[in-house]
Protein backbone atom coordinates (compact mmCIF):
# COMPACT_ATOMS: atom_id res chain seq x y z
CA UNK A 1 0.00 0.00 0.00
CA UNK A 2 1.29 3.54 -0.64
CA UNK A 3 2.73 5.69 2.11
CA UNK A 4 0.33 8.27 3.52
CA UNK A 5 0.90 11.89 4.58
CA UNK A 6 0.90 12.83 8.24
CA UNK A 7 -1.94 15.31 8.94
CA UNK A 8 -1.98 18.23 11.32
CA UNK A 9 -3.13 17.47 14.87
CA UNK A 10 -6.91 16.94 15.07
CA UNK A 11 -8.99 18.07 18.02
CA UNK A 12 -8.75 15.61 20.95
CA UNK A 13 -11.66 13.42 21.96
CA UNK A 14 -13.78 15.03 24.70
CA UNK A 15 -13.19 11.97 26.89
CA UNK A 16 -9.49 11.51 26.12
CA UNK A 17 -7.36 10.51 29.12
CA UNK A 18 -5.66 13.25 31.08
CA UNK A 19 -2.13 12.88 32.42
CA UNK A 20 -3.68 12.28 35.84
CA UNK A 21 -5.73 9.42 34.38
CA UNK A 22 -2.57 7.85 32.94
CA UNK A 23 -0.64 8.19 36.18
CA UNK A 24 -3.50 6.77 38.24
CA UNK A 25 -3.34 3.49 36.32
CA UNK A 26 0.18 2.88 37.61
CA UNK A 27 -1.33 2.11 41.02
CA UNK A 28 -1.57 -1.63 41.62
CA UNK A 29 -5.21 -2.80 41.32
CA UNK A 30 -7.14 -4.11 44.30
CA UNK A 31 -7.55 -7.84 44.73
CA UNK A 32 -5.32 -10.68 43.62
CA UNK A 33 -3.88 -11.08 40.12
CA UNK A 34 -4.86 -14.07 38.01
CA UNK A 35 -1.51 -14.48 36.21
CA UNK A 36 2.14 -13.69 36.83
CA UNK A 37 4.87 -13.67 34.18
CA UNK A 38 8.11 -12.02 33.08
CA UNK A 39 8.60 -10.08 29.84
CA UNK A 40 12.15 -9.87 28.47
CA UNK A 41 14.09 -8.75 25.39
CA UNK A 42 11.30 -6.56 24.02
CA UNK A 43 11.69 -4.54 20.87
CA UNK A 44 9.16 -1.71 20.61
CA UNK A 45 8.65 -0.67 16.97
CA UNK A 46 6.21 2.28 16.76
CA UNK A 47 4.96 4.18 13.71
CA UNK A 48 2.76 7.31 13.72
CA UNK A 49 -0.52 6.78 11.89
CA UNK A 50 -3.42 9.19 11.31
CA UNK A 51 -6.10 8.28 13.85
CA UNK A 52 -8.85 8.20 11.24
CA UNK A 53 -7.13 5.29 9.47
CA UNK A 54 -7.15 3.09 12.58
CA UNK A 55 -10.49 4.06 14.16
CA UNK A 56 -12.59 1.99 11.69
CA UNK A 57 -10.71 -1.15 12.79
CA UNK A 58 -11.90 -0.82 16.41
CA UNK A 59 -15.14 -1.78 18.18
CA UNK A 60 -17.59 1.14 18.11
CA UNK A 61 -17.15 2.28 21.74
CA UNK A 62 -13.35 2.31 21.75
CA UNK A 63 -11.54 5.47 20.71
CA UNK A 64 -8.01 5.78 19.40
CA UNK A 65 -5.60 7.22 21.97
CA UNK A 66 -3.29 9.89 20.54
CA UNK A 67 -0.14 11.77 21.45
CA UNK A 68 0.07 15.28 19.99
CA UNK A 69 -2.84 14.36 17.75
CA UNK A 70 -1.25 11.24 16.27
CA UNK A 71 -2.18 7.58 16.72
CA UNK A 72 0.52 4.92 16.91
CA UNK A 73 0.76 1.43 15.46
CA UNK A 74 3.26 -1.02 16.94
CA UNK A 75 4.93 -4.38 16.46
CA UNK A 76 6.45 -5.86 19.61
CA UNK A 77 8.45 -9.12 19.70
CA UNK A 78 9.60 -10.46 23.08
CA UNK A 79 10.10 -13.48 25.31
CA UNK A 80 7.55 -14.43 27.95
CA UNK A 81 8.70 -16.59 30.85
CA UNK A 82 7.85 -17.66 34.41
CA UNK A 83 4.19 -17.86 33.36
CA UNK A 84 1.98 -19.12 36.16
CA UNK A 85 -1.45 -18.62 37.66
CA UNK A 86 -1.80 -17.53 41.26
CA UNK A 87 -2.99 -21.08 42.00
CA UNK A 88 -0.15 -23.06 40.42
CA UNK A 89 3.63 -23.06 39.96
CA UNK A 90 5.08 -22.69 36.44
CA UNK A 91 4.16 -25.75 34.35
CA UNK A 92 7.09 -27.27 32.42
CA UNK A 93 6.67 -26.82 28.67
CA UNK A 94 4.16 -23.97 28.99
CA UNK A 95 5.84 -21.34 31.16
CA UNK A 96 8.28 -19.92 28.61
CA UNK A 97 7.66 -18.97 24.96
CA UNK A 98 8.05 -16.24 22.37
CA UNK A 99 5.35 -13.72 21.46
CA UNK A 100 4.88 -11.14 18.74
CA UNK A 101 2.02 -8.65 18.81
CA UNK A 102 0.54 -5.97 16.59
CA UNK A 103 -1.16 -3.26 18.61
CA UNK A 104 -2.42 0.27 18.92
CA UNK A 105 -3.52 2.44 21.84
CA UNK A 106 -7.10 3.19 22.78
CA UNK A 107 -9.24 4.58 25.56
CA UNK A 108 -12.71 4.13 26.94
CA UNK A 109 -14.27 6.68 29.29
CA UNK A 110 -10.87 8.17 30.00
CA UNK A 111 -9.13 4.84 30.78
CA UNK A 112 -6.20 4.31 28.37
CA UNK A 113 -5.05 0.88 27.29
CA UNK A 114 -3.79 -1.41 24.54
CA UNK A 115 -5.80 -2.91 21.69
CA UNK A 116 -4.23 -5.98 20.06
CA UNK A 117 -4.87 -6.73 16.41
CA UNK A 118 -3.01 -10.01 16.86
CA UNK A 119 -0.76 -11.83 19.30
CA UNK A 120 1.31 -14.59 17.71
CA UNK A 121 2.84 -17.12 20.09
CA UNK A 122 4.76 -20.37 19.97
CA UNK A 123 2.84 -22.04 22.80
CA UNK A 124 -0.26 -23.84 21.50
CA UNK A 125 -1.81 -24.18 24.97
CA UNK A 126 -1.37 -20.48 25.74
CA UNK A 127 -2.99 -19.64 22.39
CA UNK A 128 -5.98 -21.87 23.12
CA UNK A 129 -6.48 -20.55 26.66
CA UNK A 130 -6.21 -16.89 25.58
CA UNK A 131 -8.67 -17.34 22.73
CA UNK A 132 -11.13 -19.46 24.69
CA UNK A 133 -11.24 -17.60 28.02
CA UNK A 134 -9.95 -14.07 27.35
CA UNK A 135 -11.22 -13.27 23.83
CA UNK A 136 -7.67 -12.28 22.86
CA UNK A 137 -6.69 -12.77 19.18
CA UNK A 138 -3.80 -15.15 19.82
CA UNK A 139 -2.46 -17.11 16.83
CA UNK A 140 -0.04 -20.00 16.57
CA UNK A 141 3.32 -19.32 14.97
CA UNK A 142 6.83 -20.70 14.77
CA UNK A 143 9.40 -18.27 16.16
CA UNK A 144 13.05 -18.12 17.05
CA UNK A 145 15.10 -15.59 18.98
CA UNK A 146 18.88 -15.72 18.92
CA UNK A 147 21.49 -13.68 20.80
CA UNK A 148 24.76 -13.74 18.82
CA UNK A 149 26.19 -11.34 21.42
CA UNK A 150 25.14 -9.64 24.64
CA UNK A 151 23.69 -6.64 22.79
CA UNK A 152 22.44 -8.27 19.56
CA UNK A 153 19.08 -9.98 19.00
CA UNK A 154 17.69 -11.80 15.96
CA UNK A 155 13.99 -12.67 15.85
CA UNK A 156 12.10 -14.60 13.16
CA UNK A 157 8.44 -15.60 13.04
CA UNK A 158 6.09 -17.38 10.64
CA UNK A 159 2.37 -17.62 11.38
CA UNK A 160 0.99 -21.17 11.19
CA UNK A 161 -2.53 -20.65 12.57
CA UNK A 162 -5.13 -22.20 10.28
CA UNK A 163 -7.57 -19.71 8.77
CA UNK A 164 -5.62 -16.65 9.92
CA UNK A 165 -4.07 -14.15 7.50
CA UNK A 166 -0.55 -15.35 6.59
CA UNK A 167 2.22 -13.23 8.07
CA UNK A 168 5.95 -13.31 8.70
CA UNK A 169 8.44 -11.19 10.59
CA UNK A 170 12.20 -10.94 10.72
CA UNK A 171 14.26 -8.40 12.65
CA UNK A 172 17.78 -7.89 13.90
CA UNK A 173 18.51 -5.18 16.44
CA UNK A 174 21.34 -3.93 18.60
CA UNK A 175 20.58 -2.90 22.17
CA UNK A 176 22.16 0.39 23.14
CA UNK A 177 22.56 2.54 26.22
CA UNK A 178 20.04 2.55 29.07
CA UNK A 179 17.59 5.43 29.07
CA UNK A 180 16.32 7.39 32.07
CA UNK A 181 12.76 6.57 33.17
CA UNK A 182 10.25 7.95 30.68
CA UNK A 183 8.91 11.30 31.85
CA UNK A 184 5.12 11.50 32.29
CA UNK A 185 3.67 13.21 29.24
CA UNK A 186 6.57 12.24 26.97
CA UNK A 187 6.17 10.13 23.85
CA UNK A 188 8.15 7.26 25.39
CA UNK A 189 5.80 7.29 28.39
CA UNK A 190 2.73 7.27 26.13
CA UNK A 191 4.04 4.36 24.05
CA UNK A 192 5.33 2.08 26.78
CA UNK A 193 3.58 2.84 30.07
CA UNK A 194 0.36 0.90 29.56
CA UNK A 195 -1.49 -0.74 32.43
CA UNK A 196 -4.74 -1.93 30.83
CA UNK A 197 -5.76 -3.93 27.79
CA UNK A 198 -9.04 -4.13 25.91
CA UNK A 199 -10.65 -6.94 23.97
CA UNK A 200 -14.08 -7.81 22.62
CA UNK A 201 -16.18 -10.75 21.56
CA UNK A 202 -16.08 -11.72 17.88
CA UNK A 203 -19.17 -9.66 17.07
CA UNK A 204 -17.60 -6.65 18.81
CA UNK A 205 -20.80 -6.17 20.79
CA UNK A 206 -19.16 -6.69 24.19
CA UNK A 207 -16.02 -5.01 25.50
CA UNK A 208 -13.70 -6.25 28.24
CA UNK A 209 -10.86 -4.57 30.10
CA UNK A 210 -8.01 -6.23 31.97
CA UNK A 211 -5.61 -4.54 34.35
CA UNK A 212 -1.84 -5.04 34.38
CA UNK A 213 0.77 -4.12 36.99
CA UNK A 214 4.55 -3.88 36.67
CA UNK A 215 7.37 -1.51 37.49
CA UNK A 216 8.15 1.25 35.01
CA UNK A 217 9.83 -0.09 31.90
CA UNK A 218 13.64 -0.19 31.94
CA UNK A 219 14.23 1.16 28.43
CA UNK A 220 17.33 1.19 26.23
CA UNK A 221 18.11 2.79 22.94
CA UNK A 222 18.12 0.32 20.06
CA UNK A 223 19.24 0.24 16.45
CA UNK A 224 17.31 -1.87 13.97
CA UNK A 225 19.79 -3.47 11.58
CA UNK A 226 17.26 -5.43 9.54
CA UNK A 227 13.46 -5.51 9.39
CA UNK A 228 11.02 -7.46 7.21
CA UNK A 229 7.36 -7.80 8.12
CA UNK A 230 3.95 -8.52 6.61
CA UNK A 231 2.16 -8.42 9.98
CA UNK A 232 0.54 -5.01 9.60
CA UNK A 233 -0.58 -5.50 6.00
CA UNK A 234 -1.99 -8.93 6.89
CA UNK A 235 -4.65 -7.18 8.98
CA UNK A 236 -5.59 -4.77 6.20
CA UNK A 237 -3.97 -1.93 8.13
CA UNK A 238 -2.15 0.94 6.42
CA UNK A 239 1.55 0.50 5.74
CA UNK A 240 3.33 3.04 7.95
CA UNK A 241 5.52 5.69 6.36
CA UNK A 242 9.13 6.13 7.38
CA UNK A 243 11.26 4.43 10.02
CA UNK A 244 9.78 3.46 13.39
CA UNK A 245 10.45 4.96 16.79
CA UNK A 246 12.50 2.22 18.48
CA UNK A 247 13.07 1.21 22.10
CA UNK A 248 14.42 -1.96 23.67
CA UNK A 249 12.92 -2.94 27.01
CA UNK A 250 12.78 -5.40 29.86
CA UNK A 251 12.87 -7.46 31.84
CA UNK A 252 9.82 -6.69 33.98
CA UNK A 253 7.76 -8.83 36.33
CA UNK A 254 4.11 -8.58 35.32
CA UNK A 255 0.83 -9.30 37.09
CA UNK A 256 -2.47 -9.58 35.20
CA UNK A 257 -5.97 -9.35 36.63
CA UNK A 258 -9.12 -11.06 35.22
CA UNK A 259 -10.91 -9.39 32.32
CA UNK A 260 -14.00 -7.38 33.30
CA UNK A 261 -16.86 -6.39 31.03
CA UNK A 262 -17.08 -2.61 30.56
Amino acid sequence: MPDFPLPTSPAPSPHAPTLSDRLALRERPMGKPLLRQQWSDLLFLHWPVPAELLQPHLPPRLKIDTHDGMAWLAIVPFEMSKVRTRFTPPVPGTHQFLELNVRTYVHLDGVPGVWFFSLDATNALAVWVARMFFNLPYLRATMRMESPSADLRQFTALRTHGGAPPASFRATWKIGAPLPPAEPGSLAFFLTERYALYTSNKAQTKLYRGRIAHTQWPLHTAQVLHLESTLIEGHGLPTPAGPPVVHAGGPVQVELWPMQRV
